[in-house]
């Protein structure tokens, strides 16, 4: 029952680290993090809720930059074993489909999918108010930026990494202009990167305290033999603040607006220094994930603190075990209502 396979392609240099002998949870922290920390480039003070995959003979990210101005951009960075990395100083710049710049007052929370051979970015950017960006590249030298994908206001969109059934899929959480004080994941459908519809409610807050304010997907699904799995953060408002943690759900394989399982415990939440002190504290967010279907293993990268990058490591068939004992559906996940 517990058996789960990874649906992709081998990664055997995946950043790996074997779990601590007297480790209980399905998941375990990078030793050696944060992995990326203050003052990273001469332009940047923080980097952080950043978005990796594999690139060539080793791995390519689109990174959370935040300046020294306090204005968030998306960097670009390189790495040869997706834990060291060279990020450029420089910003993105955009392109609109004429070729003509097409930038944004600011850019945060990077999502990256490879779909055929194509690499999409999706990010948080302005529209007279906060809404979901999109945009693409084939050689991560010249980014084309597409239409805007919602209305504000909207964050945390994320592509799924194929078509299903012809059809692209995003995830988003609809919020309002500022630190949202409610949010559930919604899933959205277009034919072309341009019109979207068929909305759907996919995951309601709830359950654990942990995510009783909000939620928001995490790193582009992972596909299973069993479901779509999905890292995805949820807020908790305590008389000291919020705090972000990181669960997990299992998406239906064709119809992923229907939750199967979902973590009523966390799976992360701020512990380590990194993650409980820094310029935002109590923050792990989820944004990425590295995966080897040969081995079932799993690296995931979050944000800490709003301030630096981390790593964790997992094996589908330990997490999804773990998932299947600590799930509980909540009222109004999957709402086929229109």
């Amino acid at each position: 029952m517990k058996n789960i396979k990874i649906i992709g392609g081998a990664l055997p240099n995946i950043p790996w680290q074997d779990k601590p002998e007297n480790c209980d949870s399905p998941i375990w922290r990078h030793t050696e993090n944060p992995i990326i920390g203050w003052n990273p480039t001469p332009k940047t003070a923080r980097i952080f809720n950043s978005a990796v995959l594999p690139y060539g003979d080793g791995f390519v990210g689109v990174f959370r930059a935040d300046h020294k101005r306090i204005t968030p951009q998306l960097h670009l960075g390189f790495s040869k074993d997706g834990l060291h990395w060279d990020i450029e100083d420089e910003e993105i710049h955009w392109l609109d489909t004429d070729g003509k710049p097409h930038e944004s007052d600011y850019c945060y929370d990077p999502r990256l999918v490879k779909i055929e051979d194509i690499y999409y970015i999706t990010w948080c950017t302005c529209m007279g108010g906060p809404t979901i960006g999109l945009g693409m590249t084939m050689d991560f030298k010249t980014f084309t930026r597409l239409e805007n994908s919602f209305l504000p206001c909207n964050r945390n969109g994320v592509l799924f990494p194929r078509k299903i059934n012809g059809m692209y899929y995003m995830l988003s959480r609809p919020s309002d202009n500022g630190h949202t004080p409610f949010g559930d994941i919604y899933l959205s459908q277009s034919a072309d990167l341009t019109f979207w519809g068929r909305h759907r409610k996919v995951m309601s807050t709830g359950g654990g305290w942990w995510q009783s304010m909000k939620i928001g997907a995490g790193s582009a699904p992972i596909e299973t033999d069993r479901g779509w799995l999905l890292f995805y953060h949820g807020v908790v408002n305590t008389c000291n603040g919020y705090v972000y943690s990181c669960g997990a759900a299992l998406l239906d394989i064709e119809n992923p607006s229907k939750v199967l399982y979902r973590s009523d415990d966390y799976l992360i939440t701020p512990e380590e220094p990194y993650e409980t002190t820094g310029f935002v504290p109590n923050v792990c967010f989820p944004c990425a994930a590295l995966t080897d279907a040969a081995t079932g293993r799993i690296a995931l990268y979050y944000g800490a603190a709003d301030t630096y990058v981390a790593v964790a490591y997992t094996q589908i068939d330990e997490l999804f075990g773990w998932l299947l004992n600590h799930s509980q559906l909540i009222d109004g996940d999957s709402d086929e209502g229109r």
